[in-house]
């Protein structure tokens, strides 16, 4: 991953002065490559007040307008005790599989707030090919990824309970061996092995029971597990 970041003057001081400190090389764009773990997403504030009924609106963001801050140009402010910084992202790879982070938690000087915000996101089919630097594009054969686990808060942040939200895969069989990336390839399984039943569930606690993939994006999801879909899967994709 790429991240640029620009250092910014303090907001209380005059004009001039700021344009002067902005020819300094203390506050130039800089680009450092970096990799990471996961991708942590950033939900818009969650609104103050209430509707015509008296009831908190729950508003909805789109999982591609939160993905923005991964294209390169969406630039965010970022603020510490002393300084303030623009920083922008940009993906130069994309692994097997993938962890979002969408931050629901923020922590201030009294207590932890949580963003009710629900994100509607496809659980396939989710080319991420555009957040890509374009002179790696051409070596990512597959930037396709689909859902494979989704993990959900529910409650208030310090009395709140978690579901996970778990699809039984199914390998798609192939020669074996390892692939371009040095992923290894899907082998077949023998006869009367274990085969997954491509349906989701839905476990809390103890407890698993069948689930809707439909019901999972009304969900306030927390942590998402991405599965890039590869030569086979997608050939199998386009059959069907």
């Amino acid at each position: 991953m790429r991240i640029f970041t620009k250092k910014l003057p303090h907001p209380d001081l005059p004009a001039e002065e700021k344009a002067q400190l902005l020819q300094n090389s203390e506050y130039q764009e800089r680009m450092v490559e970096s990799t990471f773990l996961y991708l942590t997403l950033d939900l818009p504030t969650a609104p103050l007040y209430k509707d015509e009924k008296e009831q908190l609106i729950i508003p909805q963001v789109p999982l591609f307008s939160i993905l923005a801050k991964f294209n390169g140009s969406t630039e965010k402010e970022y603020k510490t005790y002393k300084e303030n910084f623009l920083k922008r992202f940009q993906l130069t790879r994309l692994p097997p599989y993938l962890i979002f982070c969408i931050k629901r938690f923020t922590k201030n000087n009294f207590f932890v707030e949580k963003n009710p915000t629900i994100v509607n996101f496809p659980i396939t089919n989710v080319d991420l090919r555009e957040y890509l630097s374009e002179e790696v594009q051409a070596a990512h054969a597959h930037t396709t990824y689909d859902l494979i686990a989704n993990i959900v808060h529910d409650g208030k942040p310090s009395e709140g309970s978690y579901r996970i939200h778990v699809l039984h895969h199914v390998s798609v069989p192939s020669p074996g061996g390892w692939g371009a990336a040095g992923t290894p390839r899907v082998t077949p399984a023998p006869p009367g092995s274990w085969q997954g039943t491509g349906k989701w569930y839905e476990l809390q606690d103890l407890q698993v029971t069948d689930i809707l993939p439909q019901m999972i994006t009304l969900s306030e999801a927390y942590i998402q597990i991405w599965k890039r879909r590869e030569e086979d899967e997608t050939n199998q994709q386009q059959g069907a």
